[in-house]
């Protein structure tokens, strides 16, 4: 059975840069001409190594930049104004594209709206804990406060 480094994820068989025993002509006949997978040649087995490496480091040093921002986010305090009446209860609201940009312009920081967790916009003047997924498993809680706008 011929060895493939799959350069796909490829259901049923394995993930990208696994190495897989299949069949010569599943490898020559589906993967190789959908550019799934290439056959295991030492040569190519060492730059898939390499390929890996350089991919574990990347996700190392982006959860550790998700880890410093989530870190600076939950000592920010955002500040966002809107018109409100009387009550304390705003004409619109305060949604999560709001806080995602009041936090780009605070920080710097892109954070997806969808990643803003927010039950319902804020409707009411006061200050709001907000959690905000900066990455997988990594959130921070944010300090929002909702005034009146002059």
């Amino acid at each position: 059975m011929p060895q493939a480094i799959l350069l796909e994820d490829v259901e049923q068989l394995g993930e990208r840069g696994t190495v897989v025993d299949v069949s010569p002509g599943y490898l020559r006949n589906f993967l190789i001409p959908r550019k799934l997978a290439q056959p295991a040649t030492k040569g190519a087995l060492e730059a898939a190594q390499k390929r890996q490496i350089a991919a574990d480091k990347a996700a190392r040093e982006a959860r550790d930049r998700a880890q410093e921002n989530a870190a600076l986010l939950g000592r920010t305090v955002l500040t966002i104004a809107q018109q409100a009446g009387d009550d304390g209860r705003l004409f619109g609201s305060v949604t999560a594209q709001d806080i995602a940009e009041a936090i780009r312009e605070a920080r710097g920081i892109r954070v997806d709206r969808r990643k803003i967790q927010l039950e319902e916009p804020i409707r009411n003047i006061g200050t709001h804990m907000v959690v905000v997924e900066i990455d997988e498993g990594v959130h921070a809680t944010v300090k929002t406060m909702v005034v009146e706008q002059k």
